[in-house]
C-alpha cells in the first residue's frame, strides 16, 4: 500500500488544524491493534536484549548503535514464523511500530552509562550506586518523553519534516507488511545465521564459555590433565611471540618500544567488522588515520622525549607503558580536540538546523482535532516542570551538585532539545555530543573545582535532548502509518525502563566486576576490551576545565592547538564540499582513544562492504541483495552474535 503524504504545496499553505483533519481522515488507524500486551511484552524483551548488546559495543567503541531496524526485522520475522504454525496471529504493522519505539527507546539508555556517568566514575573514583544510575537516567528520559509531545505538534504535525531515519523504518515496515515480505524474512535470515556464526566464534575465543565446556561438560580437566581450558586465540599475532619466544631481533619496535606497548594488535573482532560495515568506509578510514598518527608516529615520539613514562600506581607497584596510559597521560587531549573542535564546527556549519527555530506554529486559531489520541499538552505543562525539578534535585542528593548549578542548567534543555529535534528532522543527527559541551563549559566556568558540576548536569541536557530529539524520530513512522501517538508516548516509557533495568546490572557485571574480596573499583572500567572512548572524551573537558591547560605537558598543548586547528579545516572542507571531502574531525579523534587493533578491524569490515557494494552494484541481483540490501542485517547479526555472547561469557565467569 502506497504511503499517503501531503504535497509540498500543502505542507507549506494548509494550518495544522487543516493537515490533523486530513491526517485522522485519511491515515489514521484507529481500529488496528498497536500498543497491545504482546507488542509491550516484545518490545520490552528485544528492548532489553539489544540495549546490552548496544551497550557492550558503545563500551568498546564509543559509538550507539540504532536498534530500532533490527527490532522490526526481529518482531516481523518472530511472528509471521509463529503465524505461519498456527501458535499466534501475525503481528500488525503498528503492533510492530510499537514494539520497534519500546526498543529503540530501551537502546537510547545506553548512551550516559558509556559517557557522563562512566566519566563521572572515572575521574572521581566513586562507584554510583545501581539505583541512583536507575533513578536518575528514568527520570532524564521522561523529561524528554514529556518535551517531546508539544514538539511533535510543530515538526511532525505542522511542518511535517523528514526525520531520515524514521521515514526509512516507516517504508521498511509498509514493504514488509503490504509488499516484500519475502525480502523481510531473507533479511531475518541473513542476520540469524551471521548471529550464529559470530556466537560460534566468539564462544571459541572466550575462556569462560571454554571452561564450562571442557571442565564442567567434558571433564578435560581429569582425564587430560588440562588447568586451563583451551581457546582460540582472538589476537592472532599470540601464535606469533609464542613462536619466536623472547628472541628479540624478532620482537617488532618502533623507536624502540615494543608495537605491544602501543597497542598494535592483530586481532580478529568479529562485533568490529560489523560496526567497521555500518559505519561506512569515510568513518573507518578516518578513524584508522587518526589511530596510524597517534600510535605508530606521535606515541613513540613522545615515550622516546619523556613526556609517556611508566608510572607509580596507587599501591606502589610500577604500571608499564600501554596503551592506556599513552592516551591516559597524552593522546587524549589532542584526541578530545579533534572531537570537540570537530562536533562543534559540523554543528555551526549547518545553518538549516538552526533556521527557523522559534518560527511559530500555522494553527490558524481552530480546535485540536487530534486532542482524543495525542498526549495531552496539559501533561507536558506539569510534567516538565515536575521531573526537572525532580531531577535537579536526584542531581544534588546523589551526584553533590550544587542546587544553584543544577538549576542553572534547567533552562539550557529547552534549548538544545529545540535544537536536537531540528537537527534529527533534517539530517537524523543528534549533536549531543557538541552541545553537551556547550554545558559542560558553561557550568564549569562556574564552579571549577568539582568535576560533577559540570559532568552530570551536561549529562542531564544531554540524556533529555537525546530522548525528545529520538522519540520524535520513532514517532514519524507511527504517523506515517496512522498510529496513535499516546501509544508511541506509553511504550518509550516502558523502553525507558527496559533499557535501564537490562543495562545497569550488566554495566556493573562487565566492567565493575568484584575482586576475590567482593569489593568494587573503577580501575577495571576501562581497558583493552572495553576502552569507554566517549567517557574519556567527557573525562578529558572536566579535568580540562578544573586543572586548566597550564597543568599539561608542554607538547600535549601543541598537539591541542595543531588538533584544534586541523579538525577546523577538515570540518569547513566537509562543508564546503557537501560531506564529499573524505575525512572527518570527530572520527580522527575517536581512532586517538579506540585500541587501535579495534580501529583496524573496523577498518576491514567497512572495506569489505565497500569493495562488495562496489562489485554488485545491479540491483535484483544475488550479490546486490547479499552486500548491498543485506548490510545491515549482516552487521547487526555479527555484532549481536558476538556481543550476547560476549556478555555470556562474564556471566559464566562470575557463576563458576
Amino acid at each position: 500500500m502506497a504511503l499517503q503524504q501531503l504535497s509540498e504545496e500543502q505542507v507549506r499553505t494548509w494550518t495544522r488544524e487543516q493537515k490533523d483533519r486530513w491526517w485522522l481522515e485519511n491515515v489514521y488507524r484507529g481500529d488496528m491493534p498497536q500498543l497491545t500486551l504482546r507488542s509491550g511484552l516484545t518490545g520490552f524483551l528485544l528492548g532489553g536484549v539489544l540495549a546490552a548488546t548496544a551497550l557492550y559495543i558503545a563500551a568498546k567503541t564509543g559509538i550507539s548503535i540504532g536498534v530500532g531496524l533490527t527490532s522490526v526485522i526481529l518482531a516481523f520475522a518472530l511472528y509471521r514464523t509463529l503465524h505461519g504454525a498456527g501458535m499466534a496471529r501475525d503481528f500488525t504493522i503498528l503492533e510492530n511500530n510499537c514494539t520497534q519505539s519500546i526498543a529503540t527507546a530501551a537502546g537510547y539508555m545506553v548512551s550516559p552509562m558509556i559517557a557522563s556517568l562512566a566519566a563521572y566514575m572515572l575521574v572521581t573514583g566513586q562507584i554510583i550506586p545501581w539505583w541512583h544510575m536507575v533513578v536518575w537516567m528514568c527520570v532524564c528520559s521522561i523529561v524528554g518523553v514529556l518535551l517531546a509531545f508539544p514538539l511533535k505538534r510543530r515538526f511532525v504535525n505542522d511542518e511535517q519534516l523528514p526525520f531520515p531515519e524514521g521515514r526509512a523504518s516507516g517504508v521498511v515496515l509498509d514493504a514488509l507488511y503490504h509488499g516484500a515480505a519475502g525480502a523481510g524474512m531473507y533479511k531475518a535470515r541473513l542476520l540469524a545465521y551471521t548471529a550464529l556464526l559470530a556466537g560460534s566464534y566468539q564462544a571459541l575465543v572466550s575462556d569462560g564459555w571454554m571452561r564450562l565446556l571442557q571442565f564442567r561438560i567434558l571433564r578435560m580437566d581429569q582425564w587430560a590433565g588440562m588447568k586451563e581450558p583451551w581457546t582460540f586465540h582472538e589476537r592472532l599475532d599470540t601464535y606469533y611471540y609464542a613462536a619466536v619466544g623472547k628472541a628479540s631481533a624478532y620482537l617488532p619496535t618502533i623507536l624502540g618500544t615494543d608495537i605491544r606497548q602501543l597497542g598494535l594488535r592483530l586481532t580478529l573482532d568479529v562485533a568490529m567488522l560489523g560496526v567497521g560495515g555500518l559505519m561506512g568506509i569515510a568513518v573507518a578510514t578516518s578513524c584508522l588515520l587518526g589511530a596510524f598518527v597517534n600510535f605508530v608516529i606521535l606515541a613513540p615520539i613522545m615515550i622516546q622525549a619523556g613526556d609517556i613514562v611508566a608510572r607509580v600506581g596507587p599501591t606502589g607497584a610500577v604500571v608499564p607503558i600501554n596503551r592506556a596510559e599513552i592516551v591516559n597521560q597524552w593522546s587524549l587531549w589532542w584526541g578530545v580536540t579533534m572531537m570537540v573542535v570537530g562536533s562543534l564546527v559540523s554543528l555551526l556549519g549547518r545553518p538549516e538546523i538552526f533556521r527557523g527555530l522559534f518560527k511559530r506554529s500555522q494553527t490558524g486559531g481552530g480546535t485540536d482535532v487530534l486532542r482524543h489520541i495525542e498526549l495531552p499538552l496539559w501533561m507536558s505543562a506539569v510534567g516538565v516542570p515536575l521531573f526537572s525539578v525532580l531531577g535537579a534535585w536526584a542531581t544534588h542528593a546523589f551526584f553533590g551538585v550544587p542546587w544553584l548549578l543544577a538549576f542553572i542548567s534547567l533552562p539550557l534543555i529547552f534549548v538544545l532539545s529545540v535544537i536536537c529535534t531540528n537537527s534529527m528532522a533534517l539530517t537524523s543527527w543528534t549533536p549531543t555530543g557538541a552541545l553537551s559541551k556547550i554545558t559542560q563549559f558553561s557550568i564549569g566556568a562556574l564552579d571549577r573545582s568539582n568535576p560533577a558540576s559540570n559532568l552530570i548536569p551536561a549529562g542531564m541536557t544531554a540524556e533529555i535532548a537525546s530522548n525528545a530529539a529520538n522519540l520524535l524520530s520513532d514517532i514519524k513512522p507511527g504517523y506515517m502509518l496512522g498510529g496513535k501517538p499516546r501509544h508511541q508516548a506509553i511504550g518509550h516509557v516502558i523502553g525507558i525502563f527496559a533499557g535501564a533495568l537490562c543495562c545497569v546490572p550488566l554495566f556493573f557485571l562487565l566492567f565493575l566486576p568484584p575482586d576475590a574480596n567482593g569489593v568494587r573499583s573503577v580501575s577495571t572500567m576501562v581497558s583493552d576490551n572495553f576502552a569507554f572512548p566517549a567517557a574519556l572524551q567527557w573525562k578529558g573537558v572536566a579535568e580540562l576545565i578544573s586543572k586548566g591547560v597550564s597543568a599539561l605537558p608542554y607538547s600535549a598543548v601543541v598537539s591541542m592547538i595543531v588538533a584544534a586547528v586541523a579538525a577546523f579545516v577538515i570540518e569547513v572542507a566537509r562543508i564546503v564540499t557537501r560531506n564529499r571531502f573524505p575525512l572527518s574531525a570527530v572520527s580522527i579523534g575517536l581512532g586517538v582513544v579506540l585500541p587501535p587493533e579495534s580501529t583496524f578491524a573496523m577498518f576491514v569490515g567497512a572495506l569489505i562492504f565497500w569493495i562488495m557494494g562496489r562489485r554488485y552494484k545491479a540491483e535484483g541481483t544475488p550479490g546486490h541483495r547479499f552486500w548491498v540490501d543485506g548490510l545491515e542485517p549482516i552487521c547487526a547479526g555479527l555484532i549481536s552474535g558476538a556481543a550476547l555472547m560476549g556478555i555470556g561469557n562474564a556471566i559464566v565467569n562470575v557463576l563458576l
